[in-house]
C-alpha cells in the first residue's frame, strides 16, 4: 500500500513538472492551443495529486477511528468480564469466607497482624532516632552540600547579568537559523528570475517593420487519412487564422502552392524578427483535426533579389 501511494505521488510529480516545462515552452513558441492544453493537464494532475492525499488523509484517520474503536471494545469486554466475576464471587460463599481467611478462629495466620505491629514499632523509634539527630548535629552536611553546589548557582545580577566563568559559551544545538532564510530567498530569486524571462519572451513589442521589402515562409504539411483536397483546405484555414497573430496584421500576403502539400507564402513589408517569431508559432500551433503544418524556413527579401 505505501509502495502504490509513493509510485501515485512520484508519477504524479513527474507528470506535473513535464506539463509545466512544457507550458513555459509553449508560451516562448507563441503557440497558445498547446499552452492552454498543457495549462489544462497541469491542472489536472494538481487536482489529481490533491485528491490522493486527501484520500490518504481520510484512510490513516479511518484506521485511526478503528484502532480506537476496537481499543474500546476490548477495554470494554474486559471491565464487563471482571464484573462478572466480581459479581460470581458476591455470590459464592466460600470464595466471600476465604477472602480473609487468616482472621478465622482456628487458624493461626497472624503474620499481617504482626507485620502492622512490627511496622509502627519501628516508625516510632525511627522517629525518635531522628528527633536525637536534630538537636545533638550541626549543620556541617548542609554546608558542604551548599559549598558543592556553589558552581551550579546563578550568576550575579539575574540571568542577564552575565554568564558564569566556569561555563563556556557555546552555540545553541539544532539546525543554523540561516538555513530557512537563505531558502526562503533564493526561492523568492528563482521566482521572480522566471516571472521576468517569461514575461520577456511572451511580451507583445510595438508594431514595427522589418528592413526587408518582404518575408518568405516556407512550410509544409502533416495530414493522416485525409484527402489532399482537405489538407489545401486545412492549409488555407491555418494560413488565414494566422494573419491575424502577429502585432501588425499581415494585410498584403500571399499564399500559393508548391508542390503536393508544399507552400509558401510572401508578407509585404517584412516582418520584424518578434511577428516571426509569431507567426512561426501560430502556424505549427495545434489547431486542426489529424493536420500539422511545419515550417520549413523563413528568409527575407531584398530589392537587390534577381527572384
Amino acid at each position: 500500500m505505501r509502495s502504490a501511494r509513493t509510485a501515485a505521488y512520484l508519477f504524479g510529480g513527474v507528470a506535473a513538472l513535464g506539463a509545466a516545462a512544457y507550458l513555459v515552452v509553449y508560451l516562448y513558441r507563441w503557440q497558445w492551443q498547446r499552452t492552454l492544453l498543457c495549462g489544462v493537464l497541469l491542472l489536472v494532475i494538481e487536482v489529481l495529486l490533491l485528491g490522493f492525499a486527501m484520500l490518504d488523509r481520510l484512510g490513516r484517520l479511518e484506521r485511526r477511528a478503528r484502532e480506537t474503536d476496537r481499543r474500546y471494545d476490548e477495554i470494554l469486554a474486559l471491565l464487563r468480564a471482571g464484573e462478572r466475576e466480581r459479581a460470581a464471587g458476591r455470590g459464592s460463599p466460600e470464595r466471600a469466607e476465604s477472602r480473609f481467611s487468616w482472621l478465622e478462629e482456628e487458624r493461626t495466620h497472624v503474620f499481617v497482624p504482626v507485620l502492622m505491629a512490627a511496622g509502627a514499632v519501628l516508625s516510632g523509634l525511627a522517629w525518635v532516632v531522628e528527633r536525637l539527630a536534630r538537636a545533638t548535629t550541626r549543620p556541617l552536611g548542609r554546608r558542604r552540600l551548599a559549598g558543592r553546589l556553589v558552581p551550579l548557582s546563578a550568576p550575579t545580577g539575574g540571568a542577564h547579568g552575565g554568564v558564569a566563568p566556569e561555563l563556556t559559551e557555546h552555540p545553541p544545538i539544532g539546525p543554523p537559523r540561516w538555513r530557512a532564510p537563505t531558502a526562503a530567498g533564493v526561492a523568492l530569486v528563482l521566482c521572480v528570475g522566471l516571472y521576468a524571462v517569461l514575461a520577456e519572451l511572451t511580451e507583445t513589442r510595438p508594431p514595427e517593420r522589418g528592413t526587408e521589402t518582404a518575408t518568405s515562409v516556407l512550410f509544409t504539411v502533416t495530414a493522416k487519412n485525409i484527402p489532399d483536397t482537405r489538407a489545401d483546405l486545412a492549409a488555407h484555414q491555418t494560413w488565414e487564422r494566422c494573419r491575424d497573430a502577429t502585432s501588425i496584421p499581415l494585410s498584403q500576403a500571399g499564399m500559393a502552392a508548391l508542390d503536393t502539400r508544399l507552400y509558401a507564402a510572401t508578407v509585404h513589408p517584412s516582418l520584424s524578427d518578434h511577428d516571426r517569431h509569431r507567426l512561426i508559432g501560430c502556424l505549427q500551433d495545434a489547431g486542426l483535426d489529424r493536420v500539422q503544418l511545419t515550417v520549413l524556413g523563413t528568409g527575407a527579401i531584398s530589392p537587390d533579389d534577381k527572384d
